[in-house]
């Protein structure tokens, strides 16, 4: 019997025993060039990291918001995370707003009204990151 079940383990692949295996993402791989969501104001590069990882519970990505582009003014049922890479920007939330620049994060909250706006010379590189409501396929 002993035999048999350790045969039976073996066979199965590893994440029936545990995680999935992990995933490694090469950027370069994730980016596409489309307007901001939540309102399509300008252009930004997108690189949608996480979207090349199945069975996820969170969202990942890296945004670089052109001149004068924005992720417009959006409820949020979740908390989230906008972490400044490089540039600035003018990030909102229910009415409140604060200048980021590099190196600041803002931490959102589930319920507010979010939005932030590429300011300055140069793009806004955030990273962006939340919780999805259930785990991908």
């Amino acid at each position: 019997m002993r035999l048999i079940l350790a045969t039976a383990l073996i066979a199965l692949p590893s994440f029936a025993l545990g995680a999935p295996p992990m995933v490694i993402i090469d950027e370069k791989d994730t980016v596409v060039e489309e307007a901001p969501p939540h309102g399509r104001i300008g252009m930004s590069t997108a690189w949608r990291i996480s979207d090349k990882a199945p069975q996820r519970s969170m969202e990942f990505r890296k945004r670089s918001l052109h001149k004068g582009a924005a992720i417009g003014i959006h409820p949020i049922d979740h908390d989230e995370v906008y972490y400044v890479v490089s540039g600035t920007g003018i990030v909102e939330s229910d009415g409140v707003t604060r200048t980021l620049t590099e190196g600041m994060t803002a931490y959102l909250y589930e319920g507010a009204q979010v939005g932030i706006k590429q300011v300055g010379d140069e793009p806004l590189t955030l990273i962006i990151s939340y919780p999805l409501k259930a785990r991908t396929k």
